[in-house]
């Protein structure tokens, strides 16, 4: 006996009781391992909804935190400082990184292209605390602890998410398009910015976005770079505080109230990212 199923196009096929069975069971493994998946997320904004929503009120948002061991206060210092430090990240991270994306899609043929590409695979695999010792060696030691110090490190981690998002987006628009810019006598480097980036935009933008969302809840690199500011701080040349660092501090404190704060500021980042990550797939179906 067999049973008529729906098929893609809406044509029927007629599937054997034993490929149902089959069906059904791969069917249950694959919901299982997705929930599997999708599990320890659920859980960890579970818990930092019910431990930290209490501390999300206005002086969270208004006020530096509280002395050790004190009620009140907030998170105002890492607030301003992870926006200000993921602006200048992004400036870095985009320049660059659209820049390696376009050369590795529209020049392949160029000397210098398996270089570049090289360089950015060794770059992707590089862990964030190295990025930051980088960063330590490179300007801390010359110029001390920095807000600039710590959006280089962040930008130094999104370059090789954008390059990798640039070039596979670049790579999707039709060769036709480039050559109907020619036809008209454009220069290629005119027929890349006038006519493939905007048609790219849309994926660019979500490659962007994706790799901000991946560095700012970075807390290793801003370790040796950052450093952390107890006041609110806006001069990228002193020390600057953020909420992974806040959350990290917070959590390795002894004190309740401390950790309390550490686990609204986690609750925070994790809802910013999970706000991009949507704001990236809007993005990606354009």
């Amino acid at each position: 006996m067999t049973r008529a199923d729906a098929a893609p196009g809406g044509n029927k096929v007629l599937l054997s009781p034993a490929r149902r069975i089959k069906n059904l069971l791969m069917g249950g493994l694959i919901l299982l391992a997705t929930l599997l998946v999708v599990a320890p997320l659920i859980l960890i904004f579970a818990y930092l909804l019910r431990e930290g929503v209490g501390a999300l009120n206005a002086d969270f948002f208004t006020k530096t935190p509280a002395p050790e061991g004190e009620t009140g206060g907030g998170l105002l210092n890492a607030i301003t400082g992870s926006l200000t430090m993921l602006g200048m990240a992004s400036v870095i991270g985009v320049v660059v990184g659209v820049a390696g994306g376009i050369f590795l899609a529209e020049y392949p043929r160029h000397p210098l292209m398996p270089t570049i590409r090289m360089l950015s695979d060794v770059l992707a695999g590089i862990p964030a605390i190295v990025m930051g010792l980088v960063a330590y060696g490179l300007i801390v030691l010359t110029f001390g602890f920095s807000g600039l110090a710590g959006a280089l490190a962040l930008g130094f981690l999104m370059i090789p998410i954008v390059v990798r998002t640039t070039e596979e987006v670049l790579k999707l628009v039709p060769h036709t398009v480039r050559e109907a810019g020619m036809a008209l006598g454009l220069p290629q480097w005119l027929v890349i910015l006038k006519i493939v980036l905007p048609a790219a935009a849309g994926g660019i933008v979500t490659g962007v976005m994706l790799a901000l969302a991946r560095v700012a809840g970075e807390a290793a690199p801003l370790l040796f770079t950052a450093f952390g500011n107890p006041n609110v701080n806006l001069n990228p040349l002193e020390p600057m505080s953020a909420l992974p660092l806040e959350i990290y501090r917070g959590a390795t404190s002894a004190y309740d109230e401390n950790q309390r704060m550490a686990k609204a500021g986690a609750l925070l980042l994790i809802s910013l990212i999970f706000v991009t990550s949507l704001l990236a797939r809007r993005f990606s179906r354009r």
